[in-house]
């Protein structure tokens, strides 16, 4: 008989509004906050912005990866590592700032952009890697099809659809679009930390099938063991993201954008970085 794989339940659904940001033509809506690092272990944060050209400037990382995904609209981006592309919308930006970069990403074309930043925390044994960045481009995304289902595969896999994008934490991002009438279930490996994003429409998650909505974040019950979560259409189709990851388990010291081990650490990195400015990390 084969082994009853385990399903997951939806733990909390949390329903967050949207804020002023950083000018009056700036919204942001923090979708995971950095006040419950255990809880989220290893994601550190992810906000949606909705912003035009000049609200971020230049700005340096280190000790994490970003993950930028665009909702609408397209992004230029940049860095002091001689690297520079376009994103447009459903593609994403995986980027390792490692020891250290200096980057911007500024919407295209002159038009506003709306998207999601997420970061992921990076191991101490990986904190110091070498900044690298990986364009996920929808032409070359893996996608796993199904009636009435489509999964565009971003890190990690879906069923025999994997994804070629390279970690230092194992993370699982798949972009779920999901007829009403239609169901999926989403494999997770041992021990993976997960929650969704609904963009659009609505659905329902999870063994006891956990009504969601677009806007709407639905963290997942911990499993320790090999597991998969249920998604089921509701009264419109249903757009949605589904992040997941091993918890690294090691102490966090965020002050800014840099986020490492230990205070020395952090005081080391903002000591390299007035020292060298927008040369930081680029050797």
């Amino acid at each position: 008989m084969l082994a009853q794989i385990n399903q997951r339940e939806v733990s909390r659904v949390d329903t967050p509004s949207i804020q002023p940001g950083l000018s009056p033509a700036h919204k942001v809506r923090p979708l995971v906050e950095s006040n419950d690092q255990i809880a989220t272990d290893p994601f550190l944060l992810l906000m949606e912005d909705w912003f035009p050209i000049g609200v971020f400037d230049r700005h340096p990382h280190r000790g994490i990866e970003t993950v930028t995904y665009i909702i609408e609209g397209a992004v230029d981006h940049y860095d002091n590592h001689g690297n520079s592309g376009q994103i447009a919308a459903g593609e994403a930006l995986w980027l390792t700032a490692g020891r250290g970069l200096v980057h911007n990403e500024v919407p295209a074309n002159d038009k506003p952009a709306h998207l999601l930043q997420l970061w992921v925390n990076l191991p101490a044994k990986s904190k110091m890697a070498p900044a690298r960045f990986q364009e996920i481009h929808a032409s070359t995304l893996p996608v796993r099809r199904e009636d009435g289902v489509e999964v565009r595969v971003f890190s990690g896999s879906s069923g025999s659809a994997v994804s070629p994008t390279s970690n230092h934490a194992p993370v699982t991002m798949v972009e779920i679009l999901l007829q009403p009438s239609a169901t999926f279930r989403q494999e997770l490996p041992a021990g993976y930390n997960g929650f969704v994003v609904v963009l659009e429409g609505d659905g329902k998650i999870g063994a006891s099938q956990t009504p969601v909505a677009a806007g709407q974040v639905a963290w997942l019950t911990r499993c320790a063991e090999e597991s998969n979560v249920s998604f089921a259409g509701g009264d419109r189709p249903m757009r949605a993201i589904l992040f997941a990851g091993l918890p690294i388990g090691e102490p966090i010291v965020a002050r800014g954008p840099f986020v490492m081990n230990t205070v020395d650490e952090i005081d080391a990195a903002y000591a390299e970085y007035r020292r060298v400015g927008q040369g930081f990390g680029a050797l």
